[in-house]
């Protein structure tokens, strides 16, 4: 059996292409500026049109503002308009721009904006220009006004351009009287809208006096510019005497307390300083009295014994023919350094230079007297033949005993009354500080002579 075949679908009619496209219906604004340029003085208004046509097929609404450098003085009437189609209306735009340094001089651009509510894209510019006119408003000041000196006086100059455009100005300081030097550091200058300069004026009066009442002096600065009227800053020095005014009086004062001194001292601190000097010299000579009466009955009872001594040491003689006795010095240590057999010696010196004046070189005698005797010295011979410069020390150990400058002497001699005495183990030190030697070393030498005992 042949198998029966399904029906297919049924074909769909073609749909017939469209004949018509829709089209929106365009909307927006048409703006026409009556004053492209304006000419404006700061401080007064100029005012200009813009006619808006609503070029759409809606009643719409039209806000109007400008833009632009302009627009923070600028004033738009009215500000809002709705408009039937094919409808227009115009609106006014105030430019007043201020008398001030802040808007300079020349065009400034602006833009006039019709904005749509219905149709934003649609919104339009209208661009144009106000040509600010120029003005000056020059000031001049000076700081202080009054000043005061007795040489000269320093004063500040504020030139200020409160205009709206750059200024040259010209300065000319004066003095009626012809009494003042007026130095400015600059004369002329040019001075940018909105801005100061500072210039220093030096002050300096010609003729100058000890003593006398104050001076005042006037003098004035001038500043002239183009196209505007001269201004003037009057200003004062008032000249003040070249002595102080407290001098006088203080002077006067210290007269007076001189005076005052002069007059206490003569009549009552002399008299009382002479008479305690008086009352001391007089106690001074009887105490010297009294020691040179003591010491002389000292001395007399010390005669007295010797004279005793002498007379038995006589009658000894007589009677047994014996020698008196010499009589004896006994060193601190118990040595008759009255006795004993003489001796003498030299110490030479060769010290470099020192760099620090408290460094000594030290000497000793060689050979050494005894070590086991007592050394007394009574003589003492010191020679710098080469003219050294510095110091020269004689030493009993690390005492000093005598220091010399080695500039004040060539040959410089001690006869000693009290004589010098080392007991054994002490040494003779010759310490010399070389300063300026005539070689390159210090040569000082010392000779002493004396006496061994013990």
């Amino acid at each position: 059996m042949g198998q029966r075949g399904l029906p297919g679908p049924a074909p769909r009619a073609a749909s017939p292409p469209s004949a018509v496209i829709e089209t929106l219906p365009r909307m927006g604004a048409t703006t026409t500026l009556a004053g492209r340029e304006l000419a404006a003085t700061p401080g007064e208004t100029v005012v200009t049109t813009v006619r808006v046509h609503n070029s759409g097929p809606l009643v719409d609404q039209f806000s109007v503002d400008v833009v632009g450098e302009a627009r923070e003085w600028t004033t738009v009437t009215p500000q809002v308009v709705n408009l039937m189609p094919g409808q227009e209306a115009e609106v006014e735009v105030a430019f007043a721009p201020p008398r001030s340094s802040q808007v300079l001089a020349g065009a400034v651009p602006f833009g006039v904006r019709v904005a749509s509510r219905e149709d934003p894209t649609g919104s339009r510019v209208e661009e144009g220009a106000v040509l600010v006119a120029p003005f000056t408003d020059l000031q001049l000041e000076l700081v202080p006004k009054t000043s005061t000196c007795r040489r000269r006086a320093r004063h500040q100059l504020v030139v200020d351009n409160a205009g709206n455009h750059p200024l040259s100005v010209e300065l000319h300081p004066s003095d009626p009287e012809e009494q003042l030097k007026l130095s400015l550091d600059h004369a002329a200058l040019t001075v940018e809208p909105g801005t100061s300069a500072f210039l220093k004026l030096k002050v300096r009066p010609y003729d100058r006096f000890l003593r006398g009442q104050d001076r005042r002096l006037p003098f004035q600065v001038t500043a002239v510019a183009p196209e505007t009227p001269p201004v003037h800053a009057n200003g004062t020095v008032v000249q003040q005497q070249l002595l102080p005014k407290w001098l006088l009086p203080a002077l006067i004062a210290l007269l007076v307390i001189a005076i005052a001194l002069v007059t206490l001292w003569f009549t009552v601190l002399k008299p009382t300083l002479q008479s305690a000097a008086r009352e001391a010299a007089v106690e001074a000579a009887e105490e010297k009295q009294a020691e040179v009466a003591a010491k002389a009955d000292n001395a007399a009872a010390q005669a007295a014994d010797a004279q005793q001594k002498a007379d038995a040491a006589q009658k000894a003689v007589e009677d047994g023919g014996i020698a008196p006795p010499k009589p004896s010095v006994v060193s601190p240590g118990g040595v008759d350094i009255s006795a004993g057999s003489t001796t003498d010696f030299r110490i030479t010196a060769s010290a470099p230079t020192a760099a620090n004046p408290t460094d000594f070189a030290t000497f000793t005698a060689d050979p050494a007297p005894a070590a086991d005797k007592t050394l007394v010295i009574t003589d003492i011979l010191l020679q710098n033949p080469r003219g050294d410069a510095g110091l020269l020390q004689l030493r009993r150990g690390d005492i000093v005993l005598l220091e010399v400058g080695l500039a004040n002497f060539r040959d410089l001699d001690y006869h000693l009354v009290e004589p010098w005495t080392f007991d054994p183990g002490e040494q003779l030190v010759l310490a010399v500080s070389c300063e300026d030697p005539a070689t390159d070393t210090c040569t000082p030498a010392a000779s002493f002579s004396g006496r061994l005992a013990g």
